[in-house]
């Protein structure tokens, strides 16, 4: 079997950008460590090749400011075969966004990655039903429609459209901090990323969870409860002291290697 190409190269290498989607949270460890969807994709891409090297640059809490700044040079400088670029969506979550400003940013690392890679992966990130989403829909479906001008402008630019996924958008795909994916919805969009590239499909990654069984109205209560006092609280007092999840943080991979 011949291996997948990026552009008319073999994909021998693999930079990802981004935030904490791309890091891996929350696809946990037993070490305490995050895999993740890139990680994933990246041991897919090494079974093809015997000189396969992979970097991850994403760091939590990174903002598209943060992540042309720092991440995009950095990856632009290793040539990669394969670029993922994912970012934005912290910026769109907070309550003030300035979107023009975010959509410049984003176009500022394609137009310094889409030429130094052979192929540079986009995405359309998955959304989790609820308020959350419907309270910033508009702001996200602005975004994902810059993001598919940006790859119609750009050749080598391909779309990862999860937005659309009903299966990615159920609540059950999703970390009891509702806002990361569990291990499964990680492994999904691995699938998705891979069958873009061309490969052939190894399972439906959107096909729908089975029927979910009532909870119970205490049970819901219990869950919201935990929610707001281990991970929402935290949340906002970091957003209220200016800090970040990510500070202080580096890449998990910040260099190409084998995986």
């Amino acid at each position: 079997m011949e291996p997948e190409r990026a552009g008319d190269r073999p994909v021998r290498s693999f930079v990802a950008l981004g935030d904490s989607f791309t890091e891996g949270m929350s696809d946990a460890l037993p070490d305490g460590s995050y895999r993740g969807w890139a990680d994933l994709l990246a041991e897919r891409l090494a079974e093809r090749v015997p000189d396969f090297r992979y970097a991850n640059l994403a760091v939590r809490g990174k903002l598209i400011g943060q992540i042309t700044g720092d991440q995009v040079p950095a990856a632009a400088a290793m040539g990669a075969d394969l670029v993922s670029l994912v970012g934005g969506l912290n910026d769109v979550l907070r309550p003030r966004c300035d979107l023009p400003r975010v959509c410049a940013l984003l176009e500022e690392a394609v137009e310094r990655l889409a030429p130094a890679c052979g192929t540079l992966v986009l995405m359309r990130s998955p959304g989790r039903t609820g308020p959350v989403l419907e309270r910033y829909r508009g702001r996200m479906e602005e975004l994902y429609a810059h993001i598919d001008a940006l790859a119609a402008r750009h050749p080598g630019v391909v779309v990862v459209d999860l937005y659309a996924s009903a299966a990615l958008s159920d609540q059950r795909m999703w970390a009891d901090d509702r806002l990361h994916l569990t291990a499964e919805g990680h492994r999904r969009v691995a699938e998705a990323v891979w069958q873009r590239l061309g490969n052939a499909p190894a399972f439906d990654w959107d096909a729908p969870l089975p029927p979910a069984a009532p909870v119970r109205f205490a049970r819901r209560i219990g869950a919201d409860m935990r929610f707001a006092r281990e991970h929402l609280l935290p949340w906002i007092g970091r957003r209220l002291t200016g800090r970040s999840s990510g500070d202080g943080r580096a890449p998990k991979r910040p260099e190409l290697s084998p995986p």
